[in-house]
Parts: structure tokens; C-alpha cells; sequence
């Protein structure tokens, strides 16, 4: 995947050209009230670039699933308000259920260099998702360049994100910049060693990124609730604890991969377990190998999080893609809380990707301590999947 050599917004000349941006402004709401702004805060940095080198702003995004009709409560009138405070100016929302209608041509037309406006949500119209060329050709229709910074669709083939791509010469904001250099930097030329600490429910949802990085890790680490697949195939008994039986041989292949490569390949040697799956269950550690008949494991065991933390130590280069077991329950998160601060103190390049280990690390207070936390969740599997992203293949090579 080259998508390490794509041009960005430092690349090209936007003085006084129109610019059409895809951010990613899915914002939680409540009502009207956006309740975390997180997205569009991190938009900033590519939007004020563009004001300040006098270029006309075009900004687009989706909101929600409207399914491709006009609904009211996923409009951008909240992001257009929020927009107009961060950056100090007014941030014109043009009004058209069609997206690409009379105001929005109108407003395009006339914006003076460095001013700012925003499109209604891009998924009111059904092509959207269907890449049509009709509104792809719409899109790019009221610009002159197309600025990709919207890594979290980047996995995606949309109008937006890859069929305007066909039409206007395309470049990346430094949201996009930013994921390409950590992930991509990290799986192409590591700091090493690299060490991979992957999580969560599914073995299933993981495989190909397992499989793609025992090609390139010298550590793999497994914890959360897919580990219980790995015992399974080691023949240990493991309770009511999550499991994918379909997924136990494959489970098996991989460690015996990992074994051909000489990649050490870590798994829980003891577990929390609880009597059933609530945050307030009877709960004790014993070894992986010891899950009594009708316990469940809910989080790795201390002798587990001193073995993991070893293997984070020493790291140039660490991954993280999912919690350790159910860290969202204080009973239940030690092993997440532990594996956190371990790699906020290897002094690794630390890389956060996907959803879930992205929330854990917030809400424990490690974020600030991490060097990148990626903003995309399936594009981030995606990209460390090894797979090309559309939304970053159709941009325009330096």
C-alpha cells in the first residue's frame, strides 16, 4: 500500500482557490446540543491552514444515517454554529435538502478568500453512499481542489471520499497526513521492536489484522475476550467465558505462524473471572488452564499483566487495537489500566487504533501520554489489516 507518499495540503497552491473539504463532523447529539466535539476540534488545524494561505472553504461531512433523505435532526446547523466560535467567524451553512442546490452554488460563487462554508450532511442524498457519479460530479462541480481529511470514512468508497477524487486534483489534510505518517510509518520502517497488543471481543474481527502483523511484529500480545478462542485451542477448559468455535483452529494456525516466524506470541496465563457477566459478579483469579465450569473470564490476572507489561517495556514501536477484558466496569479493568501505563512509560511511539481501546485510554486518563491516537475505528482495522483504504488510494501521489 503506498500511501505513504500522497500529497497534503503543504503540497499545492490554494490561494484563492475553492477548496472542497471532507471532514468527519459525526458528532454525538442531544437534541441540537452537540455533546462531544472532539471531531470537529481536530479539523481545525487543515480548516485554518486553508483560511490563512487565502483559500475559499468548502467544508462537507455526514451526520448519523439519514439513509439518504432529508431529515432535519441530522442537519449540520449545530456544526456550522460550533465551527463559527472555534474559528471566530461566521461559518454559513447552505440550507439545500438536495445538498448541492441553489444556496450552495450561490455561496460558493461568492466566497472571498480565507471565508468559510458548510454543506448540509452529505448522506441526505442517497448516492452518497452508492458512490454515483452524478453526485460525485456535483460535489466536485463547486471546487477547484478536494482536501480528503476525514480518516475515520477513509475505508469507505463514497462520493465524498473517493468519487469527487475522479474530478479535482486531491490532497489530504493533516488529520489524514497524521494517520498515514504513525500507522503507516509503523507498519512500513518501525522502530523496533514493535510490539502489536491486540483486544476485544472477536477473534473473528481480528484475523486479518493478526495475520498482517505477524508478518511485521516481533511481539504479539492477546488479551480481552477473543484470548479465550487462543486457550481453547491450547485445550484449556474456559467456562462461560466468550468464545468463537468456529474460529479455534484458525486461532491455533496463527499461533503456529507467529511460532515459524520467531514472533513471540503472548496469551493470558491467568484470568479474573466472574460467576456471570455484570459488573458486581463474585470474582477470582486462577490460571488459564483452571476456569472453573460456569465462571467467566472478564479481564486478565496480575501474573498476565506483569508478563504483558515485560513485553511493552523494552518497545520502539507499540499498537494497540482493543481493551484487555471489560474496562468500562472498575472491577474489571486492571489489565487495561495496566497495559496503559506500561506503554505510556516504555517511551515507545505509541499508536491507539480502533474504538474501543481509544475510549478505554480516555476515559482511564493515558491519552495525553500516547503519541497517536488514531481517529478512524474500521478504517484503522483497515489500514492495519494491510488493505488498501480507498478514501487515501484515490488522493494524488507527491
Amino acid at each position: 500500500m503506498d500511501a505513504l507518499n500522497k500529497k497534503s495540503i503543504e503540497d499545492i497552491d490554494v490561494q484563492g482557490k475553492k477548496c472542497l473539504v471532507r471532514c468527519d463532523f459525526n458528532v454525538p447529539l442531544n437534541g441540537t446540543s452537540i455533546t462531544n466535539d472532539k471531531r470537529i476540534v481536530a479539523a481545525l488545524p487543515t480548516i485554518k491552514y486553508l483560511m490563512e494561505h487565502g483559500a475559499k472553504v468548502i467544508l462537507c461531512s455526514h451526520l448519523g444515517r439519514p439513509k439518504g433523505q432529508y431529515k432535519p435532526e441530522f442537519s449540520l446547523a449545530p456544526v456550522a454554529a460550533r465551527l463559527s466560535e472555534y474559528l471566530d467567524t461566521e461559518v454559513k451553512l447552505a440550507e439545500d435538502k438536495e445538498v448541492v442546490g441553489a444556496n450552495a452554488r450561490k455561496m460558493a460563487k461568492e466566497l472571498a478568500d480565507g471565508e468559510v462554508m458548510l454543506l448540509e450532511n452529505v448522506r441526505f442524498r442517497q448516492e452518497e453512499t452508492n458512490n454515483a457519479e452524478n453526485f460525485s460530479k456535483e460535489l466536485a462541480s463547486l471546487a477547484d481542489i478536494f482536501v480528503n481529511d476525514a480518516f475515520g470514512t477513509a475505508h469507505r468508497a463514497h462520493c465524498s471520499t473517493t468519487g469527487v477524487a475522479s474530478y479535482l486534483p486531491a490532497v489530504c489534510g493533516y488529520l489524514i497526513q497524521k494517520e498515514i505518517d504513525f500507522m503507516g510509518g509503523a507498519l512500513a520502517n518501525p522502530k523496533r521492536p514493535l510490539v502489536a497488543i491486540l483486544g476485544g471481543a472477536k477473534v473473528s474481527d481480528k484475523i486479518g489484522v493478526i495475520a498482517n502483523l505477524i508478518e511485521k511484529c516481533d511481539t504479539i500480545i492477546i488479551g480481552g475476550g477473543m484470548a479465550y478462542t487462543f486457550m481453547k485451542y491450547l485445550g484449556h477448559s474456559i467456562g462461560t467465558s466468550l468464545l468463537e468455535a468456529d474460529w479455534v483452529e484458525k486461532a491455533g494456525q496463527m499461533m503456529k505462524d507467529a511460532e515459524a516466524k520467531g514472533v513471540k506470541f503472548l496469551i493470558p496465563i491467568d484470568n479474573k473471572v466472574g460467576k456471570e457477566y455484570s459488573e458486581d459478579t463474585e470474582a477470582m483469579v486462577v490460571n488459564s488452564d483452571e476456569i472453573p465450569d460456569g465462571w467467566m473470564g472478564l479481564d486478565i490476572g496480575p501474573a498476565t499483566q506483569k508478563l504483558f507489561t515485560d513485553a511493552i517495556k523494552g518497545a520502539g514501536t507499540v499498537i494497540w487495537n482493543g481493551p484487555m477484558g471489560v474496562s468500562e466496569w472498575k472491577n474489571f479493568e486492571a489489565g487495561t489500566v495496566a497495559v496503559a501505563n506500561a506503554v505510556a512509560e516504555s517511551g515507545a511511539i505509541s499508536i491507539i487504533g480502533g474504538g474501543d481501546s481509544v475510549a478505554a485510554v480516555t476515559k482511564l486518563g493515558f491519552a495525553d501520554k500516547m503519541c497517536h491516537i488514531s481517529t478512524g475505528g474500521g478504517a484503522s482495522l483497515e489500514f492495519l489489516e494491510g488493505k488498501d483504504l480507498p478514501g487515501i488510494m484515490a488522493l494524488n501521489d507527491k
